[in-house]
């Protein structure tokens, strides 16, 4: 699908999507393996219709990561790590002003990362490894929910997760 190499005629779901233009920046998979479909420096379309800070149209001016996962699933602590060095390097190359998720902006339409997704947990790793200022741009609420240990807690080994 990021890639514009999905056959629509391959399932009947994918002829419904087959005129859908998406396309992420970056997509960390469950394993910490991440896969850039697009150059940071060109413009992708992961935002869709969307708005950050009184700004339409946020694939203009983002980079869209796409992390493995689902809205009622825990993510993989290397997904966490992966993501926040990912996000070191981008802050390097680029004006970087804030991180937020896709629900963040386009509230209502999308949902990811989702509620499994712990916010805090990627604040706590950047600030350790790569500042305050670093940890800063993250937007959502980074507080620590009291159940974090639980949401961290794939239900089932690595290996055999579902395809």
């Amino acid at each position: 699908m990021f890639t514009n190499t999905l056959n629509p005629n391959e399932h009947p779901y994918f002829a419904t999507i087959a005129h859908l233009r998406v396309s992420a920046h970056f997509f960390i998979r469950r394993t910490g393996e991440t896969i850039c479909f697009v150059a940071p420096e060109l413009r992708a379309w992961h935002a869709g219709v969307s708005s950050w800070r009184g700004h339409e149209r946020c694939n203009d001016f983002s980079i869209g990561i796409e992390l493995e996962g689902c809205d009622t699933l825990p993510f993989e602590p290397v997904q966490y790590e992966v993501l926040a060095a990912l996000l070191a390097d981008l802050c390097e190359r680029f004006p970087i002003e804030g991180i937020t998720g896709h629900s963040d902006i386009a509230p209502g339409r999308k949902t990811d990362p989702g509620p499994m997704f712990a916010w805090g947990r990627l604040k706590r790793i950047l600030e350790a490894r790569h500042g305050a200022r670093l940890a800063g741009l993250i937007e959502p609420e980074a507080e620590v929910p009291e159940d974090e240990p639980q949401r961290m807690a794939w239900p089932f080994p690595l290996g055999e997760r579902p395809e």
